[in-house]
């Protein structure tokens, strides 16, 4: 069903936004410490409150659409056998569709938005049950569409599209599906892989409930002696302590349940591959590699560009790691030892009025209309900013609802990472904003491949305006840092796990068994490259595949590295041709998915195919390298 992609996709880019913005919410658990009992949404000002009513004024209309929507699933027969019969038949469907997408992204934007507010509302989780099981009833009446189009001759397909003007905004999206049709098989297998899914997605969904339901950690002295239970959050939180035994013992007990379960999760694992390398093989596709980048239609060329330059560009990851050991005064580098801050003594509290100030100065190069647009966002209630009781926890933005604007979720505690969360979530708003008021509904969304590059576009440019405008060394220092890490974090040890995702499919195309050693030492060897020969590559950090669930993601992960990459070079666009390149990033924002995902990128001068877009972020790399060493010799 065309709306189901929409919504299924939009689900998908919130939890992207949510998981990327989660090192910030380490940090600031590590800094905020317990504090006290959290305020109820009463007790926050309502300027800083979401303002649903531009979606729904009251339940009681939601109600409304909400049944009419519901009507409109049974019409959706009267079309089916239908498609193929007339250009006006094709027409009709196609805007039958559509008004009903139109109807349910609202629904489904109030129901979503309301939950998150307070998880402990049953009254909203019921609006959102009953809203994802009318999506369920839409996709399943709609299912002949696809099957049924991709039936009629292509050349019949392409008379229709000439002899009916109406069908012309959709030309794109009916090509999108035609190309597909090399890989989509007869009714019945069809209805056999529909099956069958229940059955591949288990290893994900067994890995799923053991993550985040059954292991069970160990415990661990903290800094004080006290005992405490190891947990994701306190792994993560322990790794930017100042205390080197503390952040040692957590990493080692963090990963012992790992280790006593390496071999259950070795079948896991190996499980998921088969499962896609099934998949890939029923659809008759080159690889599994070639079937994951085929549904945004991106050349397998722009994955080797990525993992080529950077792999063979990994001196600056090296220097990094000497730089911390010496400036630590550590006698060997560690895992555990990446994260700590270099410089504990720069803290500093930002309130969110200050951080909206901050956030609109640092992304005055982006020029006036999108100030002006971003404006609009602070001043009228898009943004719900304070942490309260039942509260989502992390931060998102909504993506794009055909006819509404993007709202964005935050939990604001004060802190430096707060102000880029806020930029970095006011980068999908907008982006989201300016596809919507620019693209009719088959386009007003865009695809997960380009979702990072507005939002770490805006980190880049509050990243160099906090740098510029730093009062003392010591917080230049930090900030340099900060960048530092984002590069060695979304850009390098992103591209590291799309390598060894590659380089374990390729085995398992092969018919190589991949036993729990074989798997971790590929791991240590390719981490061990990555860093160089100043880290100590411990038995633990060798098991990192046994607890990323990206891994489960199916070649997903090298599209973090890549919208980075692309963001680095759109902000030293900007900053060095200004207005052209201001133009151009604009019409970016406002393409949406009209057309592919590599040549929206190209609109701004930026192909992913080219070694110079990812050489760009080497290159800074050592430019900020260089930066810090000279402050540091000063």
């Amino acid at each position: 069903m065309l709306l189901n992609k929409k919504i299924s996709t939009k689900i998908i880019l919130v939890l992207i936004m949510y998981v990327i913005s989660q090192p910030f919410l380490f940090e600031s658990v590590l800094a905020q410490g317990q504090g006290g009992a959290l305020p109820s949404r009463d007790q926050i000002e309502a300027k800083y409150k979401w303002d649903l009513t531009p979606v729904y004024e009251s339940i009681d209309l939601w109600e409304q659409d909400f049944a009419w929507v519901k009507g409109k699933t049974a019409g959706y027969a009267a079309f089916q056998g239908k498609l193929g019969s007339s250009a006006r038949s094709l027409l009709e469907f196609l805007k039958y569709d559509e008004e009903i997408g139109i109807k349910f992204g609202r629904v489904h934007l109030y129901a979503f938005l309301s939950k998150d507010l307070d998880l402990a509302d049953t009254k909203y989780q019921a609006l959102y049950d009953r809203t994802m099981g009318l999506a369920t009833q839409l996709s399943e009446a709609s299912a002949f569409f696809r099957p049924e189009l991709l039936s009629i001759p292509e050349a019949k397909l392409k008379d229709y599209l000439s002899e009916e003007k109406g069908l012309a905004v959709y030309e794109h999206m009916l090509n999108e599906l035609l190309r597909s049709k090399d890989h989509t098989l007869d009714k019945e297998k069809e209805e056999l892989l529909a099956m069958a899914s229940q059955v591949t997605r288990v290893p994900y969904d067994v890995f799923g409930m053991f993550k985040n339901a059954d292991i069970q950690f160990p415990t661990v002295a903290d800094e004080n002696g006290q005992e405490i239970q190891v947990s994701d959050g306190r792994y993560y939180a322990a790794l930017y302590s100042n205390d080197r035994s503390y952040r040692e013992r957590v990493y080692r007990a963090y990963y012992k349940p790992f280790n006593d379960y390496k071999n259950t999760l070795t079948a896991m694992f190996n499980g998921n591959l088969k499962s896609l390398n099934f998949s890939a093989k029923a659809r008759k596709y080159s690889s599994d590699r070639a079937a994951a980048l085929d549904e945004n239609n991106i050349p397998l060329s722009v994955y080797d560009n990525l993992v080529n330059s950077a792999y063979n560009n990994t001196s600056p990851l090296h220097r990094w790691c000497e730089m911390k050991k010496k400036v630590l005064g550590l006698p060997d580098m560690h895992a555990y030892d990446t994260y700590v801050t270099l410089f504990p003594s720069v803290s500093k509290d930002y309130s969110y009025d200050e951080g909206v100030e901050l956030v609109l100065k640092a992304l005055a190069p982006l020029g006036e209309d999108y100030i002006k647009s971003l404006k609009t966002a602070f001043d009228n209630r898009w943004i719900d900013v304070y942490e309260t009781k039942g509260k989502r926890s992390g931060a998102y933005s909504s993506g794009t609802t055909f006819g509404v604007h993007p709202y964005v979720l935050l939990n604001w505690n004060n802190q430096l990472n707060d102000v880029f969360t806020l930029a970095h979530e006011m980068g999908h708003n907008m982006h989201s904003y300016y596809t919507g008021l620019n693209q009719p509904y088959p386009y007003a969304n865009y695809s997960i491949f380009v979702a990072e590059v507005a939002s770490t576009m805006n980190e880049a440019l509050l990243l160099d305006y906090l740098i510029e405008h730093a009062s003392t060394k010591e917080e230049k220092l930090s900030l340099i840092e900060k960048n530092l890490n984002n590069i060695t974090t979304t850009f390098y040890r992103q591209t590291r796990f799309a390598q060894y995702e590659q380089m374990v499919h390729e085995k398992t195309e092969k018919g190589e068994p991949l036993t729990a050693d074989l798997l971790s030492d590929m791991y240590g060897e390719l981490y061990q490259a990555y860093w160089g020969p100043g880290m100590i590559v411990d038995e633990e950090e060798k098991l990192t595949w046994t607890r990323i669930p990206h891994f489960y993601y199916n070649f997903y992960v090298y599209q973090y590295a890549t919208s980075f990459a692309a963001s680095q070079a759109l902000a030293e666009k900007v900053k060095i041709e200004g207005k052209p390149a201001i133009e151009k990033y604009l019409k970016f924002l406002q393409s949406g998915s009209s057309v592919y995902p590599i040549d929206v990128l190209q609109i701004t001068g930026v192909d992913m195919t080219s070694e110079e877009t990812i050489m760009a972020v080497v290159k800074k790399m050592n430019s900020l390298l260089d930066q810090m060493e000279q402050l540091l010799n000063e």
